[in-house]
């Protein structure tokens, strides 16, 4: 599939485009995303985000994680691929092309220099939630350790713990100066989530619903992130397309949306955007 960003004059992002896949594709040319599993008893928000890479058309995902917590994993997951860590990250190989961490993840220093690791291996990655909180302390580190190609997703709480000295008031400059001086795009979220790139480049995404306030929601937003990264997407876009279709789903699902079952909206939302893009 190929997804185009569309924006109005003011810089709101509307209705992206979708295509459909040349008829000769196959699973890794749709792009293979991997998300980094939380711990045992912990792994139900690293498994959503998996499934929203999934369901947002890469061709295949793999959850990277240690043995304990996939084994729980496994209990609930088919298709979706399973592979033990190890401190090389050999399993990460040439194939996958974007990476999502943080979701569950367990904010300590195992995590730190797992991002870090994961950072210099140079490939398209998400980070959000526990990825961000664990570097409040030295958010220096994080920011020479980011390349191209990485998209940060805090929600209020995680945006003021890894840029305490940048006021909110005004979401557009926040997002916009935390991006400038990150490296990355950032997607600041929330009633209207603002994307911004180190360029200055930004759009606000305001199709969306308070229904999305649900626990889960955010990583279900993460993995759609990573799914589109995994498919050549670049960082910008596939932040900005993530928080419209995202939005979308809170539109079409309404009242008692779970974040269980927000992955199974997504291709009804892929399908809207296919036939009335």
């Amino acid at each position: 599939m190929t997804f185009t960003l569309k924006t109005s004059r003011e810089m709101l992002i509307t209705q992206p485009r979708l295509t459909l896949p040349a008829p000769d594709t196959h699973k890794y040319l749709r792009g293979h995303a991997m998300v980094i599993s939380g711990p045992v008893l912990k792994t139900g928000a690293s498994r959503l985000c998996a499934q929203a890479a999934l369901a947002v058309g890469a061709g295949l995902v793999t959850i990277l994680g240690d043995r304990p917590a996939l084994c729980e994993q496994a209990a609930h997951v088919t298709a979706i691929m399973l592979r033990e860590k190890d401190a090389t990250l050999s399993a990460i190989d040439d194939r996958v092309r974007a990476i999502a961490v943080g979701p569950g993840a367990g904010a300590d220093d195992s995590l730190r220099l797992l991002v870090l690791q994961l950072l210099a291996l140079k490939k398209p990655v998400l980070l959000d939630a526990d990825a961000l909180t664990v570097f409040s302390d030295g958010n220096i580190q994080l920011f020479n350790a980011i390349s191209e190609d990485v998209v940060m997703t805090p929600h209020l709480g995680e945006f003021a713990r890894l840029f305490p000295d940048i006021a909110t008031a005004d979401p557009v400059a926040a997002a916009v100066e935390a991006a400038r001086r990150s490296g990355s795009v950032v997607l600041l979220k929330g009633t209207h989530s603002v994307i911004a790139a180190p360029t200055g480049r930004f759009a606000i995404n305001r199709h969306s619903s308070p229904w999305l306030a649900t626990a889960g929601s955010g990583d279900i937003l993460s993995g759609m992130v990573c799914g589109l990264l995994a498919q050549g997407v670049p960082a910008f876009d596939a932040a900005a397309i993530a928080a419209w279709l995202h939005g979308d789903i809170g539109i079409r699902a309404g009242a008692g949306l779970t974040a269980d079952r927000m992955a199974e909206y997504i291709p009804l939302v892929l399908q809207g955007c296919l036939q009335e893009g």
